[in-house]
């Protein structure tokens, strides 16, 4: 499993990339994996209010339908809208073309409770 050394993780599989004030996130290899070909994702809207755990995106993949948490406390100021054309980018780029949402953080230290790279592999290998 392809698991950046750079990001932050949450036990629910999602990424998170700080970039400049901003937090780009997805969903993580070992989730786009365990949830199978991706057909459909629904994008939350800009301008959301997002609570940090809380559900904001689906993924219907071609074995379930999966919520997507927001790892961060903000407001979703950018979507990927490719998706909505190709979804199947979760399944092929997780860490780059396939990122799902960029919110604008409430608290700065929001991703101080996320799991580090090497915590995350811990997880996920058991």
């Amino acid at each position: 499993m392809n698991v950046p050394d750079e990001l932050r993780y949450t036990p629910d599989h999602e990424w998170a990339r700080l970039e400049g004030t901003r937090v780009r996130i997805g969903i993580t290899d070992y989730a786009q994996d365990a949830l199978g070909d991706v057909v459909f994702v629904e994008l939350p809207s800009p301008g959301t209010e997002v609570a940090a755990g809380a559900s904001f995106s689906e993924v219907e993949s071609t074995k379930s339908v999966s919520d997507i948490y927001a790892p961060v406390a903000g407001v979703v100021v950018e979507v990927n809208t490719e998706l909505g054309e190709a979804p199947q980018r979760l399944n092929e780029d997780p860490y780059g073309e396939g990122w799902i949402a960029v919110i604008e953080p409430s608290e700065p230290s929001g991703l101080d409770g996320l799991l580090d790279a090497e915590a995350y592999r811990k997880l996920i290998a058991d």
